[in-house]
């Protein structure tokens, strides 16, 4: 199994730093809500994820996609999936009779249509049942974005060539759930088109698929999440270079001004979508007392090191002790009301285990994994008080991932709607939320 280390840089901290600091006169009411969505509200705004009853909710984002699933979502982000539903031919794959009638149309639109990338796992079969893949995602849209199969690359090298081309978000996450569809989608919709020189959203805009309106927001810029050994998770550009934070900052209050504004460079973007565990709201953009633009993270202001040279470099964490890279928490340390201490996922949602698993094994799926869909994140949870392999990850029997505790696999309640609810405690005496200073 997977462990991560632990040593995350929690913002928490940063945001106590700059407290005795006075806030000055033209700094009140600095900051305003920035243009910021994650992936799954990118999907969601362009008709690409409709979920289910809730809408998009983490639970539909965690649930598992099959490849019908995906390939349905696929037809719709390109505008056809009306037209595979109507679609009518005897030809089709040969396990075509798994589905039901509507589903065997699309199929067979797809086994008429090789070039959409959908064709099959040999041996004349589909397996629409079957969870979809991170390297199967990739290579179709790799097509979509006009490379191909055995042409510009192999099946077996789709992962790394899909790196080279800009796609590489959800590449660890072996099989899929709808987030990681929701991810890798909107990765995609930025990126040009082999040899037109227009982004995917572009060309999906100029045939009317996507609303011209809603074109440029898919063409979003990222923020991302990296991982170090020492350092924990902490926040990057879509580039990977390094974001910080400035101890003696105020809330929504920059600082840094003058030789400091100049070997920290603020960073700002207008139009950034960020991982769907993160919080859209917050991000905020505050006016510096020079009149530029800065992003603010849970009311940090946001920098680069003007001396990191590439990305992946942390040169700027510990200068001076003042400065340190942004970090993220995947899981936290929240009270409860009823006097004591829970973990839960970076929006604050409780996070529940199950008696009936055994360790690093869990024994719930189908019914019970949609009452309590699991809980995965790919980045080094928490720091504090915690040993190095508290946290890790599991493969499941259907091959996705799932986030441990020492050695318990953590989910979410599904009537849970808000952070801080906790409605699954001790339900059937078989869930409880987790004590992290439980021994």
């Amino acid at each position: 199994m997977k462990r991560h280390g632990l040593a995350a840089i929690g913002i928490a901290g940063a945001l106590l730093w700059g407290s005795a600091f006075q806030i000055p006169a033209w700094a009140a009411d600095n900051a305003a809500s920035a243009n910021v969505k994650t992936a799954a509200q990118v999907a969601e705004e362009l008709g690409i994820l409709q979920g289910d009853g809730n809408g998009v909710s983490d639970a539909y984002l965690s649930k598992t996609t099959t490849r019908l699933q995906s390939a349905i979502l696929f037809l719709r982000l390109k505008g056809l999936e009306h037209a595979a539903m109507e679609f009518r031919s005897a030809d089709n794959f040969s396990d075509a009779n798994q589905v039901n009638d509507a589903n065997k149309s699309i199929l067979a639109y797809l086994k008429a249509n090789p070039q959409l990338g959908w064709t099959g796992t040999g041996n004349g079969a589909f397996e629409p049942s079957a969870l979809i893949t991170s390297s199967q995602y990739y290579k179709v849209l790799l097509e979509t974005l006009g490379y191909k199969q055995d042409s510009d690359f192999r099946y077996e090298d789709v992962l790394d060539y899909a790196k080279q081309v800009g796609l590489s978000r959800i590449a660890d996450a072996g099989s899929l759930r709808n987030d990681h569809i929701a991810t890798a989608t909107v990765e995609a919709l930025a990126l040009k088109v082999k040899g037109s020189g227009k982004t995917l959203a572009d060309l999906l805009s100029e045939q009317k698929v996507i609303d011209p309106a809603k074109a440029e927001s898919a063409k979003r810029v990222s923020l991302r999440v990296a991982d170090d050994k020492s350092l924990g998770s902490y926040l990057t550009d879509q580039s990977g270079r390094t974001l910080y934070v400035f101890a003696k900052d105020t809330q929504n209050v920059s600082a840094c001004k003058d030789q400091c504004a100049v070997n920290w460079p603020v960073y700002y973007e207008n139009n950034l979508w960020v991982p769907s565990e993160l919080h859209a709201s917050d991000f905020q953009t505050i006016i510096r007392e020079d009149g530029k633009q800065q992003l603010t993270y849970r009311g940090q202001p946001l920098y680069y090191y003007i001396n990191d040279e590439k990305p992946g470099d942390v040169k700027g964490h510990g200068v001076n002790n003042l400065w340190k890279a942004a970090g993220y928490s995947a899981v936290q340390v929240t009270n409860h009301d009823k006097g004591g201490t829970m973990l839960t996922n970076s929006k604050g949602r409780t996070l529940y285990t199950f008696t009936k698993d055994s360790l690093e094994k869990s024994a719930c799926y189908g019914a019970c994994e949609a009452n309590w869909p699991i809980f995965y994140s790919s980045h080094a949870p928490l720091s504090g008080g915690f040993a190095a392999d508290d946290f890790g990850t599991i493969s499941r029997e259907d091959g996705t991932k799932q986030t441990t505790f020492r050695g318990q696999p953590l989910y979410y309640f599904f009537k849970d709607e808000k952070a801080g609810d906790m409605l699954g405690q001790g339900l059937n005496n078989v869930w409880f939320i987790v004590d992290p200073s439980a021994k």
